[in-house]
């Protein structure tokens, strides 16, 4: 019966002074192929982020209002209407820039 030889093949480990200590951030950039989807931004205007936000609460408030129908009904009555005002708001300010080219808010020149 013919036995192979085992051979052992440690890594040689750094000294504990030459170790390089990686921040959150670069722990993400070294697992991602692509470095650019860490570091590119893009430039929203503010009214815009204003509509998102309006839809998100109005939406919110809408659902609440609906589910305190039976319980409370003048608070989901004033919740349902704050919700449908809310999300009304963000609508015109999400889509105001795209209408109105020369509106507050627009940015004028590109990047």
């Amino acid at each position: 019966m013919k036995i192979n030889p085992v051979t052992y093949n440690f890594k040689q480990l750094p000294a504990p002074s030459e170790k390089k200590k990686d921040n959150f951030l670069e722990k993400f950039h070294t697992a991602v192929k692509n470095s650019a989807d860490m570091t590119d931004t893009i430039v929203v205007p503010r009214t815009i982020f204003k509509g998102y936000l309006g839809i998100m609460t109005g939406t919110t408030l809408l659902t609440i209002g609906g589910l305190l129908t039976q319980k409370m009904k003048k608070t989901a009555l004033f919740l349902s209407a704050a919700g449908l005002l809310t999300s009304l708001y963000g609508t015109y300010a999400f889509v105001r820039p795209f209408i109105i080219k020369d509106a507050p808010g627009v940015e004028k020149k590109k990047a």
